[in-house]
């Protein structure tokens, strides 16, 4: 049976008025989303907007351009393929999935809509669960979501600074969760301020809320979301807008779930998800719109120390305004033997944008092994990359970044690529390079690779170019 959920935004959130969006089940009344801003791009910070609802069955769309015209509609990831129509100040379609949406009217990337359809919620927790921290509908400060956890001063890191117009000083900026407890945030609720989870265990943090970082200009290391030396996380449903620093931050940590995640940045370092010395990582279903990489794996990296293993990142839509959607290698333990970044796995993966102007940090997909680091056994499946603004497709290097590395990387190895699509105007070539003769890239194995519709099947000058440390390349059908 069809089902629609939809969340009222409290009083003072931080809207955009550039479109009006409705939704409904076939037949029944229209119902009106709020729309946020969303910052977009550190290249020019805009203002870009983002709807969300819940949804199970079939749902209509409508959409009303309220400052231009409408000439021409994008929806993207274009391999939805996703039906619409247009008139000049509407634009309607339905849906039979959830879906994480870019609307872009007239080719304008950067004020366009992002549209979240989430899947409808299951086995929401109790609120009168003594493990259950339920933050309702409203604008929360971390320090009222301290009291009902009982915290001891103590445990909260203190700040104070002036946040957006229409809200509050704040004193209290991190709320730290302590093992066993589920933080559910309402569909509604935006909660100012990160969250920290540090040395603990068996934590949740999910619902349908907003963590607000935007205009925290003091503090530009505050993540959204870190979660260090801990075990049995899990991150879902929750969005995040323009964090200071990285969305979500993992170190030293195992067994980490994160799913329906939803971020947008524009600061310099702030990445989407950054993985360091992990293991056994989930990340599903995801939506990342970052101005810095969106995915990365290191190694070792200021207090997380070993190798990072078994990671799986399946159906992600991923928007690198700036550097990598995807990156892996350049942190490791650079003073010692090095690290091993092994078991990794990509699946299922709509890049919409790769925008780096600087020739070191290029790479739709980029696996640069620094610090002594051994990087095997990774595998990229059905990933398709979209017309983007600069960079390569591929970057696949051993070498050493004089801004970050000490040493280069030992060696990449036992790299597969099947089914990767490439649709665009970009002329820079991928690159597969090793860095001398003893640190050597090898057996990286195409299958499918195609570039504006053209199967690749051997190496190309301008196209897919090896140096003379890369061995074992091989293309198939």
């Amino acid at each position: 049976m069809d089902s629609l959920i939809i969340y009222e935004a409290p009083k003072s959130a931080v809207g955009n008025n550039d479109f009006a969006v409705y939704v409904r089940k076939r037949g029944m009344v229209w119902q009106e989303l709020f729309v946020y801003e969303a910052k977009v791009d550190m290249h020019n910070v805009r203002r870009a907007s983002m709807a969300y609802f819940d949804m199970d069955g079939e749902i209509e769309v409508r959409i009303e351009s309220r400052l231009q015209s409408i000439n021409r509609v994008v929806i993207r990831p274009l391999s939805y393929d996703l039906n619409f129509f247009h008139d000049e100040r509407t634009i309607s379609f339905t849906l039979n999935q959830p879906r994480k949406l870019s609307i872009e009217i007239n080719d304008d990337r950067f004020s366009n809509l992002h549209l979240f359809a989430n899947p409808r919620e299951e086995e929401a927790p109790s609120p009168e669960d003594d493990q259950v921290l339920c933050i309702h509908p409203g604008i929360h400060r971390t320090e009222d979501i301290l009291d009902l956890l009982e915290l001891r001063s103590g445990n909260v890191e203190h700040k104070t600074l002036y946040f957006a117009p229409g809200m509050h000083y704040l004193e209290e900026m991190i709320l730290r969760v302590p093992s066993n407890t589920t933080v559910y945030i309402d569909g509604g609720a935006i909660v100012v301020g990160s969250i920290v989870c540090d040395r603990v265990h068996d934590v949740v943090i999910r619902g349908r809320g907003i963590l607000y970082l935007s205009d925290f200009h003091r503090f530009s290391a505050f993540r959204g979301v870190r979660i260090i030396f801990c075990r049995n996380i899990s991150v879902e449903g929750i969005i995040t807008l323009d964090p200071p620093h990285y969305s979500i931050y993992l170190g030293k940590s195992e067994h980490v779930r994160i799913r329906n995640f939803k971020s947008f940045s524009t600061r310099g370092w702030s990445d989407g998800i950054d993985i360091m010395a992990c293991t056994d990582i989930e990340i599903e279903d995801v939506f990342l719109r970052t101005s810095d990489d969106c995915i990365a794996v290191y190694g070792s990296r200021w207090d997380y120390r070993g190798d990072s293993s078994h990671i799986r990142v399946r159906n992600a839509v991923l928007w690198a305004d700036v550097a990598h959607p995807l990156m892996m290698g350049t942190h490791g333990d650079h003073s010692g033997d090095g690290d091993n970044i092994f078991d990794v796995r990509f699946e299922n993966i709509d890049i919409l944008e790769h925008h780096e102007p600087q020739v070191n940090y290029m790479g739709a997909i980029a696996i640069n092994a620094g610090d002594k680091n051994t990087i095997r056994d990774i595998s990229y499946k059905n990933i398709r990359v979209e017309d983007f603004e600069l960079g390569r497709l591929l970057d696949i290097r051993v070498m050493r970044n004089k801004d970050y590395n000490p040493a280069p990387g030992n060696r990449i190895e036992n790299i597969s690529f099947e089914n990767v699509q490439y649709q665009g105007t970009c002329s820079n070539p991928s690159h597969i390079f090793g860095y001398d003769a003893k640190r050597t890239v090898s057996n990286v194995h195409f299958s499918g690779l195609y570039i504006n519709n053209r199967l690749i099947l051997q190496p190309e000058k301008g196209v897919v170019e090896l140096n003379e440390f890369a061995s074992e390349i091989s293309f198939a059908t």
